[in-house]
């Protein structure tokens, strides 16, 4: 999301009649690849880029193929395959041995299927999943004007240009299924006269939001890394207790009577940073109350305990699912010492929670990196 916004910037910032401009974005991922599907890197034609879509090989390659894209006006895939032992295939001295595809798109001002302005438009929206269709391939001649365009997906009536009505219920089936994976990933669909069309389903799910309950000086490095990996983040404190710099660094500040004001959903996890055992003692069964996926505890286990045993003492029920989202003492086990190492210890157990890891070392883990379907 950070790349996301960042693309978004830039493109504000240009003069499209003045400098042009092409988006390359990862629509396939097959084997071992440094990035996955939806990286996005943002070419302009006087050379500058940002984003990325590998790990620096193959953005060279990835330059000239977004300026061609922007000298020709038309999209281009391009296929990089670091399988095969060949010499003249770019990237080919990685060792990832993987195949990614590219979707390689113009950018015109003002299109409706301009793909960093459909971007901006989901960003400015509620918090949400929005699904993004994009063409990617096809040998169907009907098809070919639309090769690179994107499609903000909300239903059926959004897709009804495509006119096969077998082809859209597929494509609705296919959709449904990518949502409850929670995955992106393209489809390929045959069409009736033995040709096909490529789709690109992508799930562009909004950034993870911390919303951070204390004041205490810990909550400035654990602030400055969420900034860092573009995360969103609350503070919830007595305003004149929070220092000036976090105002810089945290997206908002509340006071703790405005905490029903905060928007707080299944990407959400909620910190419990007082300091003061009564004060979390409060809090936590207010947050418990929220669809918060990930709620955290500073301090030692038999502090968490002991708020856990007085609250059920006093008649406040922990369920097997509240169980699961508690999180105590929050945090992986690196040895953390340094506020500012707890503070990596504490988003390096959120991000393992919201993407259903374990936390253990990559070396210990069975199988790839990244899931694979």
């Amino acid at each position: 999301m950070k790349e996301i916004k960042k693309i978004i910037g830039i493109y504000q910032s240009l003069d499209l009649n003045k400098t042009k401009a092409a988006l390359a974005t990862v629509v396939r991922a097959e084997g071992s690849s440094y990035r996955r599907t939806g990286a996005r890197m943002l070419v302009l034609d006087d050379g500058i880029w940002s984003g990325g879509i590998s790990g620096g090989c193959l953005e060279g390659d990835a330059l000239k193929r977004a300026r061609l894209a922007i000298a020709h006006g038309a999209s281009s895939i391009v296929t990089y395959d670091t399988t095969e032992d060949d010499k003249h295939q770019i990237g080919v001295g990685l060792g990832c041995q993987g195949v990614i595809e590219v979707l390689f798109t113009p950018l015109t001002k003002h299109d409706v299927n301009n793909p960093v302005e459909i971007l901006e438009q989901c960003m400015l929206e509620n918090r949400q999943t929005h699904v993004l269709l994009s063409i990617i391939k096809t040998d169907q001649t009907s098809y070919q004007p639309l090769l690179g365009k994107m499609i903000r997906y909300r239903d059926v009536n959004d897709v009804s240009f495509l006119h096969d009505l077998r082809l859209i219920e597929a494509l609705s089936e296919k959709v449904n299924e990518q949502i409850a994976k929670g995955k992106s990933a393209p489809h390929s669909f045959d069409l009736p006269d033995h040709t096909f069309i490529e789709i690109f389903i992508e799930l562009l799910h909004p950034e993870i939001h911390v919303v951070m309950m204390g004041h205490q000086y810990d909550i400035l490095p654990l602030t400055g890394l969420l900034k860092e990996l573009g995360w969103k983040s609350t503070v919830v404190a007595n305003p004149y207790k929070v220092l000036p710099t976090i105002y810089k660094l945290a997206d908002a500040v509340e006071s703790p009577e405005n905490f029903g004001n905060i928007i707080i959903d299944h990407h959400t996890a909620i910190l419990l940073m007082s300091h003061d055992l009564k004060t979390d003692k409060y809090n936590l069964p207010k947050v418990m109350n929220t669809q918060a996926t990930f709620i955290g505890l500073l301090g030692p286990r038999k502090r968490a305990d002991r708020i856990i045993h007085e609250l059920q003492n006093e008649g406040i029920q922990f369920s097997e699912a509240d169980s699961q989202r508690i999180h105590a003492p929050v945090g992986l086990d690196i040895g953390a010492l340094t506020p500012e190492e707890i503070a990596l210890s504490i988003a390096a157990e959120i991000r393992a929670e919201f993407s259903h890891r374990d936390g253990k070392s990559l070396k210990y883990r069975l199988g790839t990196i990244h899931d694979r379907d």
